[in-house]
């Protein structure tokens, strides 16, 4: 930490304001402190600060105008909230509102200090990368929730369709935040055999189960310090949900075999594409598990409702193909791109790289035509059956529904055999018949 750095305390108590400055002053940093909203206010006019910690409850205001106003005029600068409230409502309308964190009265002097030094640690980021492409006001909208949502440490649950792009918005929830240094671990609940979850989260010891050949971290292990996503995280059993409970609230872990439990440090974010209000309302997902995950709640937008980045984006994954192909790069007739502009995209994002690549393998010469696309094309209404109607091959049908059943087990399981065969109810040896008969070995 830069010994120069200064800390803005705000605080109507004049204790809290002196405990505060004696703390930060031994970790050689500067303090300035104000007493009210309006003195905040000036301090921030006169001078370069490089943290806020200000008290919810001000005389002439709230800790939640000052935190608007630093959003607004001094973007960068982080802000930590001080509360003597437990309500949680409260905690939720800080964080998103945009502060790092919230401690709460009386102060814990170690997690001030532990707070203090990581915020002042990381890296200055006010701008986000260009990592999401579009300018259609669904994804500015998004942009500025992820650029605010970075810089806090709450729990954040990111809703959206499959395909969307969950999981780069949970990479850049964390590259922009203080925990960018440290590692960031995906995984996806619904593709851990239910026999290897408690193992594969907390870890094991030698000799714990048959197998166990050495000690072996877990996820939270191997996330200590920075961001564990949860990706399909409403595929969780009812009894892994327990144990994810109880290691959320206890911020620690006991490894299978051991006796001890070991303290972890991450920030949890989680996603899926179900609906999680309609799982906690079915029974199939806890509803204390759901609102310890769900903090704030981050909506990724389906490919559909913003039609005007189709453009963009098919430019960006063509120019990316050619690359990885080291052949030219393609390009849309006019016709094509305005197909893509009216089709409904089901598989959002996902479904555009697939259907580009696709194209750009059939395609003759350096354009791709409308043809070349293969659009599905909806069934005509109103159609009535004549004789001339083609005959319907049963068989034929059936095996194009199986195959499509076990493609969606299997990419929803990132391809994990064992995982999609429990998905389906199947053996795994009937899933890979299956599998091989369908050419999808």
């Amino acid at each position: 930490m830069n010994p120069l750095q200064t800390v803005l305390v705000v605080d109507e108590a004049t204790e809290i304001r002196a405990l505060v400055e004696i703390t930060l002053g031994r970790m050689r940093l500067l303090t300035q402190s104000a007493r009210t909203l309006q003195e905040a206010r000036a301090r921030l006019a006169q001078e370069r600060f490089d943290l806020c910690l200000t008290d919810l409850q001000l005389p002439d205001g709230s800790g939640l105008e000052l935190l608007q106003h630093i959003r607004q005029c001094h973007p960068g600068l982080p802000v930590a909230v001080l509360s003597s409230s437990a309500n949680d409502e409260i905690t939720a309308s800080a964080l998103q509102a945009g502060a790092c964190d919230l401690l709460h009265k009386p102060l814990d002097l170690k997690h001030l200090r532990e707070l203090v030094g990581d915020t002042l640690k990381r890296r200055p980021c006010s701008t986000i990368a260009p990592q999401l492409l579009g300018s259609s006001p669904p994804m500015e909208a998004l942009r500025q929730h992820i650029d605010k949502l970075a810089r806090s440490q709450a729990a954040v649950y990111i809703s959206g369709e499959s395909g969307s792009g969950k999981e780069r918005v949970a990479r850049l929830l964390h590259q922009l935040g203080p925990r960018a240094r440290q590692p960031f671990i995906p995984v996806n609940c619904g593709a851990i055999p239910g026999e290897l979850m408690e193992s594969e989260f907390f870890g094991h010891c030698k000799g714990s189960f048959s197998g166990a050949i050495a000690d072996q971290p877990g996820l939270f292990q191997a996330a200590h310090g920075g961001t564990l996503f949860l990706d399909e995280v409403a595929d969780l059993p009812l009894g892994m949900q327990v144990k994810l409970l109880r290691a959320l609230q206890e911020k620690s872990v006991r490894a299978v075999g051991s006796q001890q439990e070991r303290a972890v440090d991450v920030r949890v974010l989680s996603a899926t594409h179900k609906d999680l209000k309609h799982e906690v309302a079915a029974g199939r997902f806890r509803q204390d598990l759901y609102y310890r995950l769900n903090v704030i709640e981050l909506q990724v937008p389906a490919l559909r409702e913003r039609r005007g980045d189709i453009g963009i984006l098919a430019r960006h994954i063509l120019q990316r193909l050619a690359r990885d192909s080291g052949g030219p790069a393609v390009q849309l007739r006019p016709e094509a791109l305005q197909a893509l502009e009216q089709y409904g995209f089901p598989g959002n994002v996902r479904e555009l790289e697939n259907l580009l690549e696709r194209a750009q393998t059939l395609c003759e010469g350096p354009w791709i035509e409308r043809d070349d696309l293969h659009l599905p094309t909806p069934e005509s209404a109103g159609t009535s059956a004549s004789s001339t109607a083609p005959r319907l091959d049963l068989a034929l049908h059936l095996q194009q529904v199986e195959r499509q059943l076990l493609l969606q087990a299997l990419e929803q399981t990132r391809w994990n055999r064992t995982a999609a065969a429990q998905r389906l109810s199947l053996s795994f040896r009937s899933m890979r018949y299956r599998m091989k008969k369908l050419g999808l070995d």
